[in-house]
Formats: C-alpha cells, sequence, structure tokens
C-alpha cells in the first residue's frame, strides 16, 4: 500500500472528492475535473488569511456542538503544529477543514463551499489553460455552442458599473457584460467574483484532448516572476494588413505586459510600439497606442510589487503596500478574464466583427477606462513611494489622497488602511503594553539598546520625525512617545510592577485593515481619544508613583531650602559655626569634621524636623583647592540624588545647582561679614571716643561701610526676591499643573536657567559678574583694613589708659605720677601713633576709591544690559545719583535708557 506521501496530487484529489461525495471513482469525474480547474485557476476569494483567526472560528464551532474537550485538544495540536515546520500551509488546512465541517444544507457565504462547487455543473474547459497563460499559442480553442456576449449597452462608466474594482472584494458582473450568463439570484449571494465568472463558461463536456492536466500548465497571474514574455511569430507568417481581431487578441496580451505579434515592448523608448511593417489605418493605429497604455501601467506597478515583495528590509508596513498593489492587480486580472473568455467564444464560434456582440477596440477602450485610471493612479503612486519605507511609506499614500475624484480618493484611502495597520498595531502595542518591536525600523519610536537605565528618560527612546505619518500629529505623536516610555520607566526605574492594563485599560486595536480604516476616518475623534486617555492615565499613574514612594516634591523642596539658602535660620547657624574653620587654609579643612559641624547645625535649627531620606541625602563638599584658598572658597553643601528621582535632578542640573549656591554663599558670606564690621563700629565707637584725633578716619569707615551695606543689601534683594522667589513660585505652578514627567523636566530646567542667568552666572554675564566678585573683594579688604585699624587704635587706648592709671595710683600713693622721662616717652608713641593715622587715611581713600570705581563700572555694564530687571537694579543701587554725578558714561547710558523706554511707550 502506497503512502501517502508517494501518492500523487492528482490520486489525493480525486481520493478527497470521493470521501466528500461519498461516490465511486466513476461517479466522481465531473466533480473531480471540476476541481482540477478550480486549483488550477487564478479566480480566489477575497478572504483575509488569517490563521489565528480560523483556529478560533474552529474551536467556536467545537464548542457550539458542546465539544469542549474536541476544542481543547484542537488548541494544544494547533500550537504544536505552531512550533514545527512540517506544514507550510497551515491556514489553507485550517481552512479546508472548517469548510469541511459546515452543514452542506446550510447556505454559505464561503467559496469553498463543497456543497455549492460541487452542485454546479462540470465546465467544458475543465482541463483548458486558464486565462493567464504565458503564450497565445497555448490558447484553448474547442469551446461549445454557449453563448457569451459582451452587451453593446455597456456605456462610458464600463468597469466603473461592472464593480470588479471595488474597495471591500469582487462584486457581481452585470447582466449587461455576461449577457448568456443566469440571474444572480441563481448564482448565490455569497459567491465571490471566481465563483461567478463559472457560469460565463460552457457546460458541455470537454473532449479526451482536453483533458490535459491543467497544473502544468504556466500561469501568469500575480504569482508569476515576470511581467512580460515575449510570443513569437509563428513562422511563415507574414505582416501585411492586419485585421481589427488580431489586434484585439494582442491587446489583451499587452494588457497583462505580453508583448503581442504586432505589438512589442521597445525598451529604448520605453512603451508598446506597432510594428512598422504592419499596415493600418490610422484610427486603429490610434486606439491601440491608447490602449497599450494599460500595459505599460500595469508592468510599472508590476515590476515594483516584484521587486519589493521579496525585500525583508522593506518592512511589514511596504509588504502591506506590495500586499494592496497585488489585490488591485488581482481585480484587474478578473476583468482580463472575462474580457479573454468573451474572445475565446468570438473565435469559436466565428462571431462576425461587426456584430453587436463582438469585442473591438472601441469597446476595449469604453470599458477599459476606469481600469486605466486606477492603474494610473496606482503608477504615479509607485513613482511617488520610491525609496520610502515605514511611516514615511504612509505619509506618501496619505498625501496622495488629497483629490477631489471621489473614486480615486477611497482607491487610496483603501490602500492607506492597509498600510497602516502595521503601524496601528506597533502603537497599540507601545501604548498599551509598552513594546516596541520594529525589525526593519518603521515606527516613529525609537529606542537605543546602548542607553543604561539611568539615561532611559532622556536618551533611551526618541521619534522618528521622518516616519511619523502625515495624519497623526505631532502633539499625538509626543504622546505616543511619553505614553510607552513612560511605561517603561515605570518598569525599569522604578520597579513597579503593575501590570499596564490596570494603569489604562486598552481599548479595541486595529486588528483588520476595516478597523484601521474606522480609526484613519476619524483620527480627531476616536483615535484623539484613544491616545488621550492613555495618555492622561499612564503620566497619572507615574506621577503618583513619583510624588508617593520617591517624595519629589520634597526633594525639590529641598533643594530651594538647602542648595539655594531658602532654609534661613540653618544657612545662619551653619555659617556661625564654621566660621573658624573657613578662615583657614583650604589645605587644612577635613570633610568629616565639616560633616560634623553641619550635623549639629541641623540639630540645632528648624531643619531637624525635615524627613529623614531628604537630611540623609545633604552632605558637603569640598571644591577644587587653588593656592592661597581659604575654606570659605572651597565650601559647598551637596545633595546626593539616585534612582528615578535622577531623572529630573540629573548631572547637569546638580552642577547648576552648586553654581548657584556658590554664587549665593559667597553673597551670604558678604553679608555676614557687612554685618561684622557694623557690630565692630558699634561697639568701639564710645570707646574711641577719647582718640579725637581717629574720628576723621573712623567716619570714612562709616561712609564706606554704608555704600556697602546699602548695595549688598540691594543685591540680595534681588537675588532673594527678584530672581529665587519669582522663579520659584513659576516652578511649582507649573509642577502642580504638570499632566506629564516632561512637563515637570523642562518646569525644573526653566527655572535653572532662568537663575543661572539672572544671577550672572551664565556666559553672556561674565564681565558682570567678574565685577561683582572685585566688589566683594573689595568688602573683605576693607574688613582687613577695619580690623587692623581697631587692633591698632584700641592698642594706644590700652596703653594710654594704662598710663593714666599708673599716673593716678603714683598720684594716691604720695609719689610724682610719672618722671620726665617717662612722660617724654608717652608724648613720643602718642605721636608716632597720630602720623600712622594720615597713612590709614590714605590706605582708606585709595580703598574707598577703588570700590566706587568698580561700582560704578558694574553700573554701566548693568544700564546697558538687555535684561531689563538688570537696568531697575541699576536705578536701585544708584537710587540717589551719587554715582551718575561721578561718571559720565552712567549719565549718556541713562538717558539712552530713558530714550528707549519713551520710545517704548
Amino acid at each position: 500500500m502506497a503512502t501517502l506521501d508517494q501518492k500523487s496530487p492528482n490520486v489525493l484529489l480525486q481520493s478527497l472528492c470521493c470521501r466528500i461525495t461519498g461516490k465511486s471513482e466513476a461517479e466522481v469525474a465531473h466533480q473531480f475535473q471540476y476541481a482540477v480547474r478550480v486549483i488550477g485557476s487564478n479566480y480566489a476569494p477575497t478572504i483575509e488569511r488569517d490563521e489565528f483567526l480560523v483556529s478560533e472560528k474552529i474551536k467556536k464551532e467545537l464548542v457550539k456542538q458542546r465539544r469542549e474537550a474536541d476544542a481543547a485538544l484542537f488548541s494544544e495540536l494547533h500550537r504544536k503544529l505552531q512550533t514545527q515546520s512540517v506544514l507550510k500551509h497551515r491556514w489553507s488546512v485550517l481552512y479546508l477543514l472548517l469548510s469541511l465541517s459546515e452543514d452542506p444544507r446550510k447556505p454559505s457565504n464561503r467559496v469553498g463551499n463543497h456543497a455549492a462547487l460541487f452542485a454546479q455543473p462540470l465546465p467544458r474547459d475543465a482541463h483548458s489553460t486558464p486565462f493567464y497563460c504565458t503564450r497565445p499559442q497555448s490558447l484553448p480553442l474547442g469551446y461549445g455552442d454557449r453563448t457569451v456576449g459582451l452587451s453593446t449597452s455597456v456605456g462610458t462608466s464600463g468597469i466603473s458599473s461592472m464593480g470588479v474594482y471595488t474597495l471591500n472584494g469582487p462584486t457581481p458582473t452585470p447582466q449587461s457584460l455576461l449577457a448568456g450568463q443566469p440571474p444572480l439570484s441563481a448564482v448565490g449571494p455569497g459567491q465571490s467574483l471566481g465563483s461567478r465568472l463559472a457560469w460565463t463558461l460552457p457546460v458541455s463536456a470537454s473532449p479526451p484532448s482536453a483533458l490535459a492536466p491543467a497544473a502544468t500548465r504556466p500561469l501568469l497571474g500575480p504569482q508569476a516572476p515576470s511581467p512580460r514574455v515575449v510570443r513569437p511569430r509563428r513562422e511563415g507568417e507574414a505582416v501585411g494588413e492586419v485585421n481589427e481581431a488580431a489586434l484585439v487578441r494582442d491587446i489583451l496580451y499587452i494588457f497583462q505586459g505580453i508583448d503581442g505579434k504586432f505589438i512589442k515592448m521597445n525598451a529604448q523608448e520605453n512603451c508598446y510600439k506597432m510594428d512598422s511593417k504592419v499596415v493600418l489605418c490610422k484610427s486603429l493605429r490610434d486606439t491601440s497606442s491608447r490602449l497599450a497604455e494599460l500595459g505599460w501601467l500595469h508592468n510599472k506597478v508590476r515590476k515594483y510589487t516584484d521587486a519589493r515583495s521579496l525585500d525583508r528590509a522593506f518592512g511589514l508596513v511596504g509588504q502591506s503596500f506590495c500586499a494592496s498593489l497585488h489585490q488591485e492587480l488581482k481585480e484587474y486580472y478578473r476583468l482580463l478574464s472575462v474580457l479573454h473568455s468573451q474572445l475565446q467564444v468570438e473565435d469559436d464560434q466565428g462571431v462576425n466583427m461587426c456584430t453587436e456582440s463582438s469585442l473591438t477596440l472601441r469597446r476595449l477602450l469604453v470599458w477599459m477606462y476606469d481600469p486605466k485610471v486606477r492603474l494610473k493612479t496606482l503608477a504615479a503612486l509607485v513613482d511617488f513611494c520610491q525609496g520610502r519605507k515605514g511611516g514615511e511609506l504612509a505619509s506618501a499614500v496619505h498625501a496622495y489622497g488629497k483629490t477631489g475624484d471621489p473614486q480615486m480618493r477611497a482607491l487610496v484611502q483603501h490602500i492607506l488602511s492597509l498600510v497602516s495597520h502595521p503601524i496601528l498595531n506597533f502603537l497599540y502595542r507601545w501604548i498599551y503594553d509598552g513594546e516596541l518591536e520594529d525589525t526593519y525600523h518603521e515606527f516613529f519610536v525609537a529606542s537605543d539598546p546602548n542607553v543604561k537605565t539611568d539615561r532611559l528618560w532622556h536618551d533611551k527612546y526618541s521619534l522618528r520625525k521622518s516616519m511619523i505619518p502625515t495624519f497623526i500629529a505631532m502633539d499625538q505623536a509626543r504622546k505616543v512617545l511619553l505614553i510607552g516610555k513612560s511605561i517603561n520607566f515605570l518598569h525599569q526605574v522604578c520597579h513597579d510592577r503593575t501590570p499596564p492594563s490596570k494603569i489604562t485599560p486598552a481599548s479595541k486595536s486595529a486588528d483588520t485593515p476595516k478597523d484601521a480604516a474606522e480609526l484613519l476616518s476619524d483620527l480627531e475623534g476616536a483615535f484623539q481619544e484613544k491616545i488621550d486617555a492613555a495618555y492622561f492615565d499612564t503620566s497619572k499613574y507615574l506621577l503618583d508613583v513619583l510624588n508617593r514612594n520617591y517624595l519629589l516634591l520634597e526633594h525639590l523642596q529641598a533643594m530651594r531650602r538647602y542648595l539655594l539658602l531658602g532654609q534661613g535660620d540653618f544657612i545662619r547657624h551653619l555659617m556661625d559655626l564654621l566660621k573658624p574653620e573657613l578662615a583657614r587654609p583650604a589645605t587644612t579643612l577635613y570633610q568629616h569634621n565639616l560633616t560634623g559641624i553641619l550635623e549639629t547645625a541641623v540639630r540645632a535649627t528648624n531643619a531637624q524636623f525635615d524627613n529623614a531620606e531628604i537630611l540623609k541625602r545633604l552632605d558637603v563638599r569640598l571644591l577644587e583647592v587653588s593656592p592661597g584658598d581659604t575654606g570659605w572658597d572651597v565650601f559647598s553643601l551637596d545633595y546626593h540624588v539616585d534612582g528615578p528621582i535622577a531623572t529630573v535632578f540629573t548631572r547637569e542640573c546638580m552642577g547648576h545647582y552648586l553654581r548657584v549656591f556658590n554664587f549665593l554663599w559667597r553673597a551670604k558670606r558678604m553679608e555676614y561679614t557687612l554685618t561684622d564690621i557694623w557690630k565692630g563700629q558699634m561697639c568701639n565707637a564710645k570707646l574711641l571716643k577719647t582718640m579725637p584725633e581717629l574720628s576723621g578716619v573712623l567716619h570714612q569707615c562709616h561712609i564706606l561701610a554704608s555704600e556697602m551695606v546699602h548695595f549688598i543689601h540691594q543685591m540680595q534683594y534681588y537675588i532673594t526676591f527678584e530672581v529665587l522667589e519669582c522663579s520659584w513660585d513659576e516652578l511649582w505652578n507649573k509642577v502642580k499643573q504638570a499632566q506629564d514627567l516632561d512637563h515637570i523636566i523642562a518646569a525644573h530646567e526653566v527655572f535653572l536657567d532662568t537663575i543661572i542667568s539672572r544671577c550672572l552666572l551664565d556666559n553672556n554675564s561674565r564681565s558682570l559678574l567678574n565685577q561683582l566678585r572685585a566688589i566683594f573683594d573689595q568688602i573683605i579688604e576693607f574688613q582687613n583694613a577695619q580690623d587692623t585699624l581697631y587692633r591698632s587704635a584700641l592698642e594706644e587706648l590700652s596703653l594710654r589708659l594704662q598710663f593714666e592709671e599708673k599716673k593716678q595710683r603714683r598720684e594716691e600713693e604720695g609719689q610724682w605720677g610719672v618722671t620726665a622721662e617717662q612722660e617724654a616717652e608717652e608724648k613720643r608713641r602718642i605721636q608716632e601713633f597720630q602720623e600712622s593715622i594720615p597713612k590709614m587715611r590714605a590706605q582708606l581713600r585709595i580703598l574707598t576709591h577703588f570700590y566706587q570705581s568698580i561700582v560704578q563700572q558694574f553700573l554701566v555694564l548693568l544700564m546697558t544690559s538687555s535684561d531689563e530687571s538688570l537696568r531697575f537694579l541699576s536705578f536701585r543701587l544708584d537710587f540717589n545719583e551719587h554715582y551718575r554725578a561721578r561718571e559720565p558714561r552712567l549719565r549718556a547710558s541713562l538717558g539712552a535708557t530713558r530714550g528707549r523706554r519713551l520710545s517704548n511707550i
């Protein structure tokens, strides 16, 4: 007994016919011949080739029959079959099983229904070669007497009325085209165009000579490797005057891209041309030339699909585009099969070209008008889409659909629904599961696998702007990126194990091109609602996790309190404790000593009530030491960040915070220093009243100190209120209203950029910052000069008091107060001190002059600044025009500023 693999396909097919009908081999001869014809033809129903859907339908049928165990067994067997490479066409096998399981007594919408299939009479040409043959000589010539004609009542609407180019699959061929076919009710409403075309074929038995195996004959259909095959001229055939019937036959081959006997492809001119030896009237030659354009258009589309169909790098979107072109060519081939059948019937019956039912070039020109327009659209679309893939290809198709012709618009919309189907599947998997399986880089969301987890939010995912389809707005694309990025951020960085389905409920996805077409038709409605719902749900959940589990807002406030000196009592107490340490050279400092002082300041102030998670991140940092630096120059507070909050407080942001802290710390030190200067003046004022020679120097110190205090107070007010508080208020409002993490990051970066620029720390304010630092240095110089003055004056005062006390004590003892020598020594020492006072006064005068000149230059830079707040700061620093009277440039700058303000008004 021969095994199943050793049997030929014909034997297997005959056995299947016997098994289905329950008859012997002799009784099923007609059904077997009909089955051979169906298998060898290109008639195919428009069915979604989805293996999953067919398997689900089989399981549902088993469940309906209350065979749950069989359904489970089928599911397990199907799963195992998918893991094996035994079958290459699993869908076809499953579809056959589903068709065989249906009740033949019930009407079915499938063409493969065996009851309807075998109930039809056997056509005569069951084994004749189908229409898509490679050579004209292989066409069958022996047909019966059944009359099939093309009615002349078809108008200019032609193929449009035939419905073979409808977008939702084949439609019945009208009675005007198939004059001899039965009414549609006899054919059955569920049959496709391929089944209905069977009614146009003869039903008488075929002669034995016509029963050659159809499977051995080459076909020219959508699966053929080459769109154009040269048909050689018969030997001994002379080229002379050609009748119209021969031209019609040639034209039908040209429609398929096959060279005819008289019309051939000219490779040099890239067009079909009539043989120059052919004798033909001008009207027929022109008509033939116009009809031959369809073959050229067909070749153009077919060449594109053949070149791209096997290119895996073209991606799923490109393959969908090729599939849509194949579908259109398939409908085109169905029309040609009807025309070819009509031509064969005319040849068999010897119909004259002058009869009403004959096939002429003029009738072909009318009937092929709409297909020609459609092929022109497809050819132009192919040209426009050259070199494009993925979302860029979908954009090209969408742009080409902007036309006023409703039929062409419907055609392009149908192609767009097929092309955009993979993109929408990518999109839904990304926004509902966070998965990105874009092997051929077709989706507009790109992933960089080399980026580490700590930079996931900033660098791992990005938008490929060239791949964003034009029917998806940039705002929608940004939301799509944020949705999937938020899901991955939650899983990989926040280690949140909540399933995505609980974050946002997944709605119906674009399972089929029809679903994709429905979404594309309502981009501002249902599609926008899907994106918005997923965006709001995912972003809200992410922000809740960051605020609840990682204290994002508390960390943001800690930055304001500690690194931006917002916690006043803590900063003042810390500065008091650090003063002895920071006055020492920087090389003698130890970080553990400074850390202990920091902890002491925390425990002694309101900072102790902060969250322990925040306080443990607060630390001390020593900056790079330069020769001659003191502790004040290298000390800095630090704040450690890691985990999810490091996404907001990046290294760049922390670098900005440290720059601002060092600037604010130096400004705070100036305020602290001037406070010590004022306290020294107040404490020593009464003591030094007995030294009238110092009154001028002390007055000069008071004036210079007042100028410095005014300057520092105005600068502190500007920095604290106009810069920090106003910027912080804007940041906090934006953070409270933020809809996603990107909004918080952007608001935080704007906040830092604002305070960097307005605190004169950016590159544009480098000259202003240098002048300000020079002013700070003069304040330190003045403190040192005043301390030296007070030390010398207090030492002199102490010596004078000692001399007077000694003199008084000796007088009380009844002795002379002092000797002449002691009194001379005392006068000489007092004279030396008095002689040193002019030197002190000169030193203060030089210091005052230098300080005022630096302030004047600083004010000039402020007045010429483009920032209005800095110009207003210059008005406050020189409110009584003290510096303006000394500096002519200030007068000119002030006049220019007022002129600009008046011109703006």
